[in-house]
């Protein structure tokens, strides 16, 4: 049976993380905390979101509301609307009547920040505009229900708390892609935005190939609201770590030691025997995350997803994607894209297994405390933060190896076949979708398959560089002859290697229309983004499926962008 109605959409209404964490002792008792402050001890602190006036529903995701046992029509259900809008005076029991902001660290590439806290003290840091106002079961699985630009809380740091709709539809299309992909991901549930609320943010003007925006902009607010089975952060478990190693408060400890039993009952309790010791459930939970974490940058690779800020406080400890701010997805190949200015080569493409290797090390740093007792289990948590770089390159070969349609990995033929991409400046997807056909093809002929190769480059070949296409092409042949019937091989590589890709220049009309109340390329988007590996009818093809234009590449907004959303 769907759930049809708001009243039964509140039933389902469980609500782990207030029953079993602490709260900022600090806090009000009715949610009503906007203004930063320092927050010196607690998991969360309630507070009630501030609503957009006049929202409008622009999209919902039907897939995420199937999932879940909702039906489409409680998309347009009033008081869902007005909840998922930022309203929560329109819950009802057993609902609570506030919502939920986090404090946690922040550590980037493994060095640990306090510099941007208004406070000096790291105290300040924390969802400065995330606010949570649900979290329940649905067909036996429990979910957690965010609102992304929901108003300020405690650690707004001076802000305003709320989110553009430019990068409220990044962020909504991005998590249904991302899903569509296979990718561990949070999800969308909704997204609403007001025409009567703008803010001003920095941005570019048109045709600008400005480096960091140059004008102001006002864009309408907006709300999306996002979906996991928990929003816990690395960053979390290094905050509660922090004040442990400081003695904080007499309590550090114990919440420490609480969140990291919260972060096991919400995200690894099926994979954790809970008759084991504690320190080995932790010990447990180390391996465990590794074997998430390594392979979920494998998959970001596969597809050519740049996270552009992996901080700890974006690395979800469940090991899913989680933030969705400077995000881009690579199109002309370079293994150092970075498409967020702010960011640095650290955390451009191919760097993300180090990046996640220094935030899987501030996780290791941060559960190591509770086994201060136990040497033994020590020992063996060391050995699994040993391993972590080992872990890391077997996924990525095995990655390589699918995307190549190899039976076991070979690392001269793919360090031949990167740099070849790079030489030939390829379109990442496009050149790997063309390479998944050529199993079926090589009767054709290397020249015939060379030819189609190169509708992915961005820039015409030489003949020296064509000659070195060839010898690649013809060692690729010799392990394909060893992989098994070429139409297997040829499904398994388009299985893994998507048709489509998130190209920014095709997405920024979309945010543009809606602005003005046409929200049809967002849903055009949407059903493109359902079925990514698939094929599309010709005029699809045509419009998602070719190289950037000369005239988007170094365009302020669409080959780069600041953080403002």
């Amino acid at each position: 049976m769907s759930i049809k109605t708001f009243a039964e959409f509140a039933q389902r209404a469980d609500y782990s993380l207030l029953g079993s964490l602490h709260s900022d002792p600090q806090s009000t008792s009715d949610g009503s905390d906007h203004r930063p402050r320092q927050v010196y001890s607690g998991h969360y602190v309630p507070v009630t979101p501030s609503p957009i006036p006049s929202p409008e529903l622009v999209v919902h995701s039907r897939s995420l509301f199937h999932e879940l046992g909702l039906a489409d029509g409680l998309a347009d259900d009033e008081d869902f609307l007005r909840l998922f809008s930022g309203d929560i005076t329109v819950a009802r029991d057993p609902m609570r009547p506030f919502g939920w902001a986090t404090g946690y660290a922040l550590s980037i590439y493994g060095a640990e920040y306090i510099q941007q806290c208004p406070f000096g003290t790291g105290n300040g840091y924390g969802d400065g505009r995330a606010i949570s106002i649900f979290e329940g079961v649905f067909n036996d699985k429990r979910w957690e229900m965010q609102l992304k630009g929901g108003g300020p809380t405690p650690y707004c740091r001076g802000a305003d708390g709320r989110a553009v709709l430019r990068s409220s539809v990044r962020e909504f299309l991005a998590q249904e892609f991302m899903h569509a992909l296979g990718i561990p991901t949070s999800r969308s549930l909704m997204l609403v935005m007001s025409r009567a609320e703008t803010v001003r943010r920095p941005w570019y003007s048109p045709n600008s190939s400005s480096l960091d925006p140059d004008i102001l902009v006002d864009n309408p607010a907006a709300i999306t609201t996002r979906v996991a089975p928990s929003f816990l952060r690395v960053g979390q478990l290094e905050l509660f770590a922090r004040r442990a190693r400081s003695q904080a408060h007499p309590d550090a400890l114990i919440e420490l030691q609480m969140i990291v039993q919260h972060l096991i009952e919400r995200n690894y309790r099926p994979e954790i025997d809970p008759g084991l010791a504690f320190s080995d459930q932790v010990v447990e939970l180390a391996r465990l995350f590794r074997g998430r974490l390594t392979a979920l940058v494998a998959h970001w690779i596969r597809v050519g997803f740049c996270q552009g800020n992996f901080n700890s406080d974006n690395c979800a400890a469940a090991g899913f994607t989680l933030d969705y701010g400077p995000f881009g997805f690579c199109e002309l190949f370079d293994p150092s894209f970075q498409p967020w200015t702010g960011g640095g080569e650290h955390f451009c493409f191919l760097n993300q297994p180090l990046a996640a290797e220094a935030n899987y090390q501030m996780f290791w740093a941060s559960i190591r405390l509770l086994l201060e007792d136990n040497p033994e289990a020590r020992s063996r948590l060391d050995e699994i933060r040993d391993g972590f770089a080992g872990v890391m390159h077997q996924q990525l070969e095995a990655m390589w190896a699918s995307k190549l349609g190899l039976a076991s990995y070979d690392a001269a033929l793919v360090n031949g076949l990167l740099h070849l991409m790079a030489l030939s400046q390829v379109d990442y997807t496009i050149f790997f979708r063309k390479l998944s056909a050529i199993p079926t093809a090589i009767p054709a002929g290397i020249p015939e398959q060379l030819s189609s190769l190169k509708e992915s480059f961005y820039f015409p070949s030489s003949e020296q560089l064509d000659g070195q296409w060839s010898q690649w092409l013809q060692r690729w042949h010799h392990h394909l002859s060893i992989s098994g019937d070429p139409a297997v091989t040829s499904a398994a590589m388009q299985r893994t290697n998507p048709k489509i890709t998130w190209r920014e220049w095709l997405i920024a009309p979309a945010y543009d229309q809606a602005a003005i109340g046409d929200f049809s390329l967002i849903q055009d988007l949407q059903a493109l983004f359902s079925h990514p590996y698939d094929g599309q009818p010709q005029e699809v093809e045509s419009r998602y499926d070719r190289l950037r234009p000369r005239e988007f590449f170094n365009a302020g907004g669409l080959s780069h962008y600041s953080c403002s959303s």
